[in-house]
């Protein structure tokens, strides 16, 4: 959430950058009501200033054993006033909560401007692209032709966009997202966790997901409570110390969690309606970082090298690139997306995702920090990034490693977790 304060001073650049996400805020309703609320606390402090001075007034003349019958009518006059007031104020309030909600993180400075993804320059790319002798084949053909992928069975259960993963197949989702568990412990100094899968309302609002993307939520009631299947555990994770103030001395903090997604999908009609691209339901290993402002951007590339690790030792060729403005997240300032080759469509195609959203999120959770310890008090700023998306990494492993007979070649970091060095129908 932008301060209220930063919007009113800088409306032109807010709405500029409202424009340059394709977002649909109206900002002068911001600076209306804004204008609103602070002209009721002055009428309302200045009546309860002259309540003040004439109960001591009151008090005086009672003393003096005065008649004060007139004060202590206007007292009570002025005081349904100052009740009707508050109840104008409160409702102002949060008519203005519910728009400065809606407005979307300020863009940093080094953010492209462009309209789409197809605006998003490449920062870089690795590895190499495989060649093949014979027609390769969609992954889902590969998954269903070995049989370790169902999605018709899945449909019937549940639905479209859900699947199976039988026997080597779960053993691969299974390894990978070991895999990345040890990487980001043992290797990144990330500290595991094994968070709720199910939050409230104020922990999707604390990290951007309400109110703007609710129809894309799973909501769920739970004794008559509005709580909901996590999108991503960069929920549950970056709202550890929602309402909290942590101590200067131990930041940065980095989290990872491997959990199951939940998401809707809301507006994808038409879009990956095959394959493991687009689930519902899905695997992803999230790592999230709370640091100081100072230095949050070095802690961005430092999340985004942790994600590549993953796909450097996995030997699957990706690029790296910087989204633009109207591609980016409605809570980042900056994000950098992992893009995983994928041969049988001949194109890269997102597999991480990793962002620093500045003071945004922690200002909405109210997570705070103190240097010192009789220090002010300042709002942390959180990164999140996908370490990675385990179902799209075995969509990956699939199309990158097929073998002319159908089989599937296992990555060589792999082959401990899986103890095969080839998935074989």
């Amino acid at each position: 959430m932008l301060d209220a304060k930063f919007v009113r001073e800088n409306v032109e650049a807010v709405k500029e950058n409202v424009k340059n996400r394709n977002a649909h805020v109206d900002i002068d309703a911001f600076v209306t009501l804004d204008g609103q609320r602070r002209s009721l606390i002055q009428e309302v402090e200045a009546m309860k200033n002259k309540r003040n001075t004439v109960t001591q007034q009151i008090a005086k003349l009672k003393q003096n054993h005065e008649n004060a019958d007139a004060e202590i009518t206007a007292m009570k006059k002025l005081g349904e006033q100052i009740a009707e007031l508050d109840q104008k104020l409160h409702a102002t309030e949060e008519q203005l909560r519910q728009v400065q909600l809606m407005i979307p993180n300020m863009c940093h400075s080094s953010v492209p401007v462009g309209k789409d993804d197809q605006d998003n320059p490449e920062i870089r790319k690795w590895g190499i692209l495989p060649s093949f002798d014979f027609t390769v084949k969609n992954h889902w053909e590969i998954g269903e032709q070995l049989g370790i992928l169902d999605a018709e069975r899945a449909a019937k259960v549940t639905g479209a966009r859900f699947y199976y993963y039988m026997g080597m197949g779960a053993r691969l989702e299974r390894a990978l997202y070991n895999f990345m568990l040890d990487q980001h412990t043992e290797k990144d100094g990330y500290t595991e966790v094994i968070p709720p899968y199910i939050v409230n309302k104020d922990s999707m609002t604390g990290t951007g997901q309400l109110p703007k993307f609710e129809e894309d939520m799973y909501a769920l009631q739970v004794e008559g409570a509005n709580m909901y299947l996590i999108p991503t555990a960069e929920v549950p994770l970056t709202n550890y110390y929602r309402g909290e103030i942590i101590d200067a001395a131990k930041l940065p903090i980095s989290f990872t969690a491997m959990t199951p997604c939940f998401r809707a999908e809301a507006g994808s009609a038409g879009r990956d309606t095959r394959g493991l691209i687009r689930q519902h339901q899905f695997h992803k290993v999230e790592m999230v970082k709370y640091t100081t402002p100072e230095t949050s951007y070095d802690e961005l590339e430092k999340l985004t090298n942790h994600a590549e690790g993953i796909l450097k030792a996995l030997q699957l060729p990706y690029r790296v690139v910087c989204l633009c403005t109207g591609d980016i997240g409605f809570s980042a300032a900056k994000t950098f997306d992992l893009e995983v080759w994928f041969p049988a469509q001949g194109k890269y195609r997102e597999i991480s995702s990793c962002s620093n959203t500045e003071d945004f999120q922690a200002r909405r959770a109210n997570i705070r920090f103190r240097r010192e310890a009789k220090g002010k008090l300042e709002y942390v700023h959180t990164l999140n990034g996908s370490g990675v998306a385990v179902g799209r990494a075995v969509a990956a492993i699939l199309e990158n490693y097929q073998q002319a007979d159908g089989s599937v070649v296992v990555p060589e970091v792999l082959r401990p977790y899986m103890r095969c060095d080839v998935i074989r129908k």
